[in-house]
């Protein structure tokens, strides 16, 4: 549905994307995860046909963004980041406004504003100004506005920024809904609801993609990456120092620290059988017993943090 290759988008003489690749699959939820400023508003912008790349190709539905905008909008439905509601309008003669710009006419315009306004709940709230709503309706009359034409593809840019915990969860079942109709891709900071929401996930850091699958692919790839801390029983500091070293020669096992009789060390692999072995092995001479072996792995909020850079340092896409 979605193919991108060697995406570059620049703003002067900075890159606020750099040779982006990815495909989204018919009926997927997929997430961009990203600090602010990393590039995703503009991988978004591009592939609602409202902005032009530097360079690299786009393309959904199979038209490209440059040579067939127009081809592109009639598939999409986008949300930005402000949703763009008129204050002045009451929310169903806003979505059939909004039909209308979309193709549609007379009663269909109506019947589409009327299930858009059944999908995102908006029933009790049809006939309120746009202006009078709270944040978390006017984020559904956003969503509302990008379904009414019943596109193939729902684009949604920072879709839950600023709603409560409760509006959260509402809208999260909202996007969930979305996937029996549509292929959606959106964008976050929030890793807890990409992870809740999206088959799949592509992390961006100033404008490069750095990883890319679904939760349990990244998980795969974060249990290479793991902390492991063993608790020593009886021993002298000696003897302690000993079995530490002993651990610190293990294949995949960096970064060893000794405190008391807790080591703590880093390793690539999960090789707890060979550092109970080895502590048992190593420390029997020395009185030394194993009391306790436990293994935290990086969370996904780790791997993210260690995948992206410093937010202090600035990236070319600031304002994206």
């Amino acid at each position: 549905m979605i193919r991108v290759n060697g995406l570059r988008k620049l703003y002067g003489s900075k890159a606020a994307i750099d040779d982006v690749s990815f495909q989204i699959g018919t009926g997927e939820i997929v997430g961009l995860l990203g600090l602010n400023g990393a590039g995703k508003s503009t991988v978004l912008k591009i592939l609602g046909a409202m902005l032009l790349p530097t360079s690299g190709t786009a393309e959904v539905g199979g038209y490209s963004v440059e040579n067939d905008p127009h081809e592109v909008r009639k598939l999409i439905g986008y949300l930005p980041d402000q949703p763009p509601l008129y204050d002045e309008m009451q929310v169903r003669p806003y979505l059939e406004y909004v039909a209308r710009l979309k193709g549609l006419a007379g009663r269909a315009a109506k019947a589409a504003a009327d299930s858009a306004i059944d999908r995102t709940n908006l029933g009790s709230v049809a006939m309120s100004p746009l202006g009078s709503l709270s944040h978390g309706y006017r984020q559904r009359a956003g969503i509302a506005q990008a379904i009414v034409h019943n596109p193939k593809v729902v684009i949604l840019d920072e879709p839950i920024n600023g709603l409560d915990p409760l509006q959260i969860i509402d809208m999260r079942d909202l996007i969930n809904s979305l996937r029996q109709d549509h292929t959606v891709i959106l964008s976050s900071h929030i890793l807890s609801e990409i992870t809740r929401t999206c088959d799949r996930i592509m992390i961006i850091d100033r404008g490069c993609v750095t990883a890319q699958g679904s939760e349990r692919e990244l998980r795969e790839r974060i249990h290479s990456r793991q902390s492991v801390t063993v608790e020593l029983a009886g021993g002298d500091e000696s003897g302690i120092s000993n079995v530490a070293a002993r651990l610190g020669n293990l294949d995949g096992v960096t970064n060893v620290q000794t405190s008391g009789r807790i080591i703590t060390l880093q390793t690539s692999d999960d090789n707890r059988p060979a550092i109970a072995r080895t502590v048992v092995e190593s420390g029997t001479s020395y009185g030394i017993g194993l009391a306790g072996l436990t293994r935290q792995d990086d969370g996904l909020e780790s791997l993210f943090m260690k995948l992206v850079q410093s937010p202090n340092s600035g990236g070319p896409d600031a304002h994206a």
